[in-house]
């Protein structure tokens, strides 16, 4: 629970400060209300993104851009259910096979962990760099959240590679349904990678309260204007 009424959030614990915490009892009005602001905010925001899924859908008819208009991923949920997760596709259509055609580029991604960064890797289109770095590559997860597979505030919904960095920590980890964007992407994104990252978000679900939600989605919206961490 915070403990000021100021809008910015208190500085990442260190992993060591982040295992000293413990998960509290939830109660049933700050569900009931968290799932109110969902579905509200989920259709609010998909009623206002109607014209950027049209306009999308006549991009991805031509040049580098055309193929499905959506990317879907299965990522871990809430007690570790398996979902797919939805973005606007931001890479060419058979992404690993076009990168395969650079070797020494593709060992490097191999190397790296399986990651690129976005202005060397040759995948990603021009509407997809654009996409990313306002962040509006995300906006079809509002689906999800009206699904139930996700909320607007949480963890991030991770892969197993990533799920592997939680550690004896996972099951906490997974006490809670991921959402599209939480503390780490408040307090820095792609600049906090793990193990911080860990700490950051298992912080989350020791502390969560509607309050705090709130305070992370006003918060959200100075990051995404100010492109902090974008990638």
């Amino acid at each position: 629970m915070l403990r000021t009424e100021s809008t910015e959030l208190k500085s990442p614990p260190h992993a060591s400060a982040a295992s000293k915490e413990a998960l509290i009892p939830i109660s049933v009005i700050y569900l009931i209300g968290k799932r109110g602001l969902d579905i509200f905010g989920a259709l609010f925001g998909l009623i206002l993104a109607l014209p950027l899924f049209l306009v999308l859908r006549i991009l991805y008819c031509f040049g580098e851009n055309k193929g499905p208009l959506l990317f879907r991923q299965q990522r871990y949920g809430r007690n570790g259910r398996l979902f797919w997760i939805y973005k606007f596709r931001s890479m060419v259509v058979n992404a690993e096979e076009y990168l395969k055609q650079n070797p020494a580029l593709y060992r490097w991604y191999v190397e790296n962990n399986y990651k690129l960064e976005p202005e060397e890797d040759p995948r990603i289109t021009k509407l997809g760099k654009f996409l990313r770095r306002t962040s509006l590559d995300e906006i079809p997860q509002l689906i999800n959240v009206l699904m139930g597979d996700m909320s607007l505030v949480g963890p991030r919904p991770v892969v197993e590679e990533e799920l592997k960095e939680y550690k004896h920590k996972k099951q906490e980890f997974l006490s809670v349904k991921p959402g599209m964007t939480g503390y780490w992407q408040v307090c820095g994104r792609s600049s906090v990678g793990y193990p911080e990252r860990v700490a950051v978000e298992l912080h989350y679900v020791y502390n969560q309260s509607l309050l705090l939600d709130i305070k992370i989605l006003f918060l959200t919206i100075l990051v995404v204007l100010s492109k902090k961490g974008a990638y």
